[in-house]
């Protein structure tokens, strides 16, 4: 799978286009998690200070630098200094002296901290700790401060992005600005698999739900990743290369967006 698409980052850096999600993996399940991904193929690991599984994944990456590590600051610790202390505690557990991205996991506007959190994630990157540096759940508000306020632009928003919840405004924005946009719940907390476009899809191709949903988001150009523990499914996430939606599928899919279809917090009005 050593062959499997990357995206071209702002920042001239490359970034696979799959990777795993370790969400809700427990600690001592992580370490084995991330190693079956390794070994199945994966070649980016996404993980955040508030998964608490930091350690695990450090562990199950072990001597794996050819694997892309994502990993967020969580909201408790924004602020400039707050940011860099943990960033540091993350490096710690992770077990690396620098991770590939390195994300602001909310903007919490209450809090009223990302834009100096923003100005930490630059001095991260000028010191070589954090080689990529980007947001997650940034509606075009905070990315037109953040980006105001220091001429630097994030080189991902990771946002929740699903057949339900397609983001095309936003994806438009981060398009017109060379911004990556990286989906999380991917496959909608699994409400996506049932529909019955998707299920005809996938009795079409001979796939599943979810890998026709996987081949979605990649040919819409955004960056996934899926999240399982089961080693059969962190398998069947990846096999998801020798097919090709056609036109009518990809208009199919198009056609499930709904206004309501978020299912996470809305960014612009979250308080925690």
């Amino acid at each position: 799978m050593t062959d499997q698409p990357h995206v071209a980052l702002n920042d001239g850096r490359r970034m696979p286009q799959l990777g795993l999600g370790v969400w809700r993996t427990p600690a001592h399940e992580a370490a084995d998690v991330v190693r079956t991904a390794v070994t199945s193929g994966y070649r980016a690991v996404d993980t955040a200070a508030i998964y608490h599984n930091e350690d695990g994944v450090g562990e199950g990456l072990g001597e794996a630098p050819e694997v892309f590590l994502t990993t967020k600051l969580w909201n408790d610790d924004q602020g400039f200094d707050q940011t860099l202390r943990a960033f540091d505690a993350s490096l710690a557990r992770l077990k690396r002296k620098a991770v590939d991205l390195y994300l602001i996991h909310w903007p919490s506007p209450a809090r009223g901290l990302y834009l100096d959190s923003w100005r930490a994630l630059i001095r991260l990157r000028q010191e070589g700790r954090a080689r990529s540096i980007g947001v997650s759940n940034f509606v075009a508000e905070h990315l037109e401060r953040i980006m105001g306020e220091t001429g630097v632009v994030p080189a991902v928003n990771q946002v929740e992005l699903h057949p339900s919840f397609q983001q095309t405004t936003l994806r438009a924005f981060h398009e017109a600005h060379a911004i990556h946009t990286e989906s999380w719940s991917p496959l909608g907390q699994g409400q996506s698999l049932t529909d019955p476009a998707i299920v005809a899809i996938a009795a079409k191709h001979g796939k599943t739900p979810a890998q026709v949903v996987i081949r979605w988001h990649l040919q819409s150009g955004l960056i996934v990743i899926p999240k399982s523990a089961h080693p059969a499914r962190i398998r069947e996430n990846i096999a998801v290369f020798d097919f090709v939606l056609d036109d009518d599928d990809m208009g199919a899919l198009r056609a499930l967006d709904r206004p309501d279809g978020r299912i996470g917090p809305d960014p612009a009005t979250a308080t925690f």
